[in-house]
């Protein structure tokens, strides 16, 4: 059973659960130099004699000694449980605890982990999750009333997590579409539970929100900002070996709907012949048939990673440039491989290859995406175009 100080994570992928990871290894040493500094001051003698000092004001409570408790809530895709299950190995040797909490698969699986961890979640301080987004995640925070709250990165979705907060709108995938009537009156009847984690979500009445993230954004009034740097990853791994070739990320738009597939082949085949790729990273959520269809177009080598790129690429062997399309590694593979001479390339998405049923978003935050990025290469707008 958790006391009421213990701090409980809730992840449903792999980068979520290394990001926990992070977070856990920025807050030890948070602590340890805070304790260091606290050690430094010198007892007051005389009047102060016999006062209690008050204590130093903390964002959030402290990890326990023993490590988190970390509760995974995975998806049904083999690829992403086989990811989470290599990463909780990788956290178990941290010292945290790992429970691996079935949610999904059938009717009853959503009703008996929420049984399950409601009464955690109540106890817990603080809450770290690392999906906002995700309709389990909201119902968990329900009974979470005054739980201090920590976001750790899902990817580039924290940026526009942290938009729709500010504006005030319901929170909602930028890649979603409207949907049909029972889309739409499903949401309509969830409103009240979405409504209540945006509440959760948002500080206020002395409750922090802490943001921990490698993304480019802006904390709202009362957001405490903290950046993943990716310390715990660079102390654990590597540096890399690094191979002649140019390695190419693979992303999931096809699948979410929003890039158009025989564009995206374009692209890839385009971006091969451009630069010399010889391997391509597949996304943990593209399916065989779309990565045999490359392979048998560029001759490419598909790999499919066992662990999150950003470890991937630190233990290599990793190509001297990586070449990826808008997505989260343009923002977390910098910091992950500082000082190891990989140079990070981000290709931009050219509107031309959007599907017709992409959200209206869809364009502004994938420029977005590659606009902000920090410490990358932006190919030319030719290697965009021979795909178009």
């Amino acid at each position: 059973m958790n006391s009421p100080a213990t701090a409980l994570a809730l992840v449903e992928s792999p980068v979520q659960l290394l990001n926990v990871l992070e977070w856990a290894h920025a807050r030890r040493g948070a602590d340890a130099g805070r304790a260091a500094l606290l050690s430094a001051v010198p007892r007051q003698p005389g009047p102060l004699a016999g006062r209690t000092r008050p204590e130093p004001a903390t964002a959030t409570a402290a990890p326990a000694p023993g490590g988190l408790r970390i509760v995974v809530l995975p998806p049904t895709d083999p690829m992403s449980r086989g990811q989470l299950r290599r990463v909780a190995a990788l956290a178990r040797d941290e010292g945290h605890t790992v429970q691996w909490q079935e949610a999904r698969g059938s009717s009853g699986a959503p009703l008996r982990a929420l049984a399950a961890l409601g009464s955690d979640v109540r106890r817990a301080r603080p809450i770290v999750v690392g999906d906002p987004f995700s309709r389990f995640v909201q119902l968990l925070l329900a009974p979470a009333r005054t739980a201090d709250l920590v976001v750790v990165d899902d990817g580039t979705a924290t940026m526009e997590f942290v938009a729709q907060l500010g504006r005030g709108e319901r929170l909602r995938r930028w890649h979603r579409t409207g949907g049909g009537t029972a889309t739409r009156a499903r949401e309509l009847a969830y409103a009240p539970v979405s409504g209540t984690a945006r509440r959760r979500l948002t500080p206020r009445g002395g409750r922090v929100v802490e943001l921990f993230t490698s993304m480019p954004v802006t904390p709202l009034p009362g957001m405490e900002l903290r950046l993943n740097d990716f310390a715990w990853t660079r102390s654990r791994f590597g540096p890399p070996r690094l191979t002649r070739g140019t390695d190419l990320v693979g992303t999931s738009l096809v699948e979410t709907g929003v890039v158009d597939p025989a564009r995206y082949r374009e692209a890839v085949r385009a971006l091969t012949l451009e630069h010399g790729v010889t391997r391509y990273f597949a996304h943990r959520r593209e399916s065989p048939e779309k990565l045999r269809a490359l392979s048998e177009a560029t001759g490419l080598e598909i790999v499919r990673p066992d662990l999150p790129l950003e470890l991937i690429a630190r233990r290599g062997p990793i190509g001297r440039t990586i070449v990826s399309f808008p997505s989260t590694v343009v923002h977390t593979l910098p910091y992950a491989l500082t000082g190891t001479g990989v140079t990070v390339a981000v290709c931009e998405v050219d509107p031309s290859w959007l599907t017709a049923a992409a959200s209206p978003r869809a364009r502004g935050f994938l420029a977005g995406v590659s606009e902000t990025a920090r410490d990358v290469r932006r190919l030319p707008a030719r290697a965009a175009s021979t795909a178009g």
